[in-house]
């Protein structure tokens, strides 16, 4: 390829990123606030759920947490039905569902209610993350990958970012039309995925050839790019469905995973509790607060993306925010003083969501089509079990000694294993970064 010819596709590069980025990204990552609103805002109407309804910590945790269980069992199917029957139409049925159990949270009224409805909200929400990665993984080469994950993924905080202050004026709707504040905010919370539902089903291009915004060139680019990559990971490795499921690269990737999804979960559906109990102020109050460590962790996980596109390292993008997340629960355990202990659990979240952009980049690299839906799904549904065990864990911590301490030290050390495993899978061959032959480096999108 002459240099002339160089020029002209990083600059057809350039403008079929960028426009793929503004196109999908942002109403993508409209649809992951809502959902990671609609899994996490049980911890908000904890609030006065759990009095009102008289849940101890330990079945207050139990019920956060058994939405993984009902995730993780159907996650796997559900990511190859997606790959089967389409994006468009697996997420659109995904959102409707699990809009409508988040609505119908309101109506909890007993412990044995509110574990099953929480157990069929993971079993309705299934495959919606690792579908998204998936279906992003059609439309960005690697080496603009992590940064438009990391662009996607910063709905986790923004959700609590959003969700926290939202979440304190509907508690304070209290009595209002005869329903608790909680009450409230299960409905007005999960409405919205109901009418994005449609949205997505009638607006969401399946793939780049259905995408009427781009030109036949940029169509055309994309897809020689996509399929040359997908065509190198089969060639290198020759990764089929069943390896994939049992490949130990993939388990090993779902260890960190379940690492990481420990800690965030373990954090962020206790995090109104712990700020009240160490500050006294009211659940309005409460809300804003809670939103300043995940207002951090959106702008670090944008930065630790690009830095780790920019420089195209993966491992310790990975490793070295999990070893500052494990630092700062390990300082949250300890500190008892307002404004030191928030700056912890700021440095913690900004750590263990810090990495989710470069993890996400690394299946791609060995695995392609079925396979690639199946692995992705299977690191997920381990990372899912976290969620179970985190939330959990700190509530029987909490309902046993009194204090949350002993949880988020047990957080920490899941996150220095994490860290550890990151490091050691660096020797993986199949994680090797591959190139793609006679394709020049791919460029980055601009605004």
């Amino acid at each position: 390829m002459s240099t002339a010819q160089r020029h002209a596709d990083d600059e057809l590069g350039r403008r079929t990123i960028g426009a793929v980025t503004w196109r999908l990204v942002p109403f993508l990552l409209l649809l992951y606030i809502v959902a990671w609103l609609d899994r996490v805002n049980v911890s908000f109407a904890a609030l006065q759920m759990n009095d009102a309804l008289g849940f101890s910590a330990s079945i207050y945790g139990f019920g956060a947490g058994v939405f993984f269980v009902g995730y993780a069992l159907c996650e796997i199917p559900s990511n190859l039905i997606l790959a089967r029957v389409g994006a468009r139409r697996w997420i659109a049925r995904i959102m409707l569902t699990w809009g409508v159990l988040a609505v119908a949270m309101m109506f909890v009224r007993t412990a044995s209610s509110f574990y099953l409805l929480r157990f069929l909200l993971g079993i309705a929400e299934a495959g919606f993350l690792p579908g998204i990665i998936y279906y992003l993984s059609h439309w960005f080469p690697a080496e603009q990958r992590a940064r438009a994950v990391s662009m996607f993924m910063i709905g986790i905080p923004l959700a609590i970012v959003v969700g926290g202050p939202v979440a304190g004026v509907l508690l304070g709707m209290d009595g209002l039309m005869g329903l608790a504040g909680w009450q409230w905010l299960f409905l007005l919370e999960g409405a919205p995925a109901i009418v994005l539902g449609v949205v997505v089903w009638l607006l969401l291009p399946d793939s780049p050839s259905d995408a009427r915004w781009l030109t036949d060139e940029q169509r055309g680019w994309l897809k020689t790019r996509i399929e040359a990559e997908q065509a190198t990971a089969t060639s290198r490795h020759a990764v089929g469905l069943k390896q994939a499921l049992l490949h130990p690269t993939v388990w090993l990737l779902a260890l960190i995973m379940f690492a990481c999804q420990t800690g965030s979960y373990g954090l962020s559906l206790w995090v109104p509790q712990i700020i009240k109990g160490l500050s006294g102020l009211n659940n309005f109050e409460v809300g804003l607060v809670s939103a300043l460590p995940y207002f951090a962790a959106a702008i670090g996980m944008v930065l630790i993306g690009m830095s780790s596109d920019r420089t195209g390292e993966r491992f310790f993008h990975i490793a070295v925010p999990s070893m500052v997340a494990a630092i700062g629960f390990t300082a949250s355990a300890y500190l008892t003083s307002p404004i030191p202990a928030m700056l912890a659990l700021t440095i913690a979240a900004i750590g263990d969501l810090g990495s989710r952009g470069p993890f996400w980049s690394l299946p791609g690299r060995f695995l392609a089509s079925n396979a690639s839906a199946a692995g992705i799904a299977l690191i997920n549904t381990v990372g899912s079990i976290g969620g179970f065990v985190g939330p959990y864990a700190v509530g029987l911590v909490k309902d046993a000694t009194g204090s949350y301490a002993g949880g988020l030290l047990m957080l920490a050390a899941l996150l220095v294993v994490g860290a550890i495993a990151t490091l050691w899978m660096r020797s993986s061959p199949v994680l090797a970064e591959p190139r793609v032959a006679g394709a020049p480096i791919a460029s980055r999108p601009t605004p």
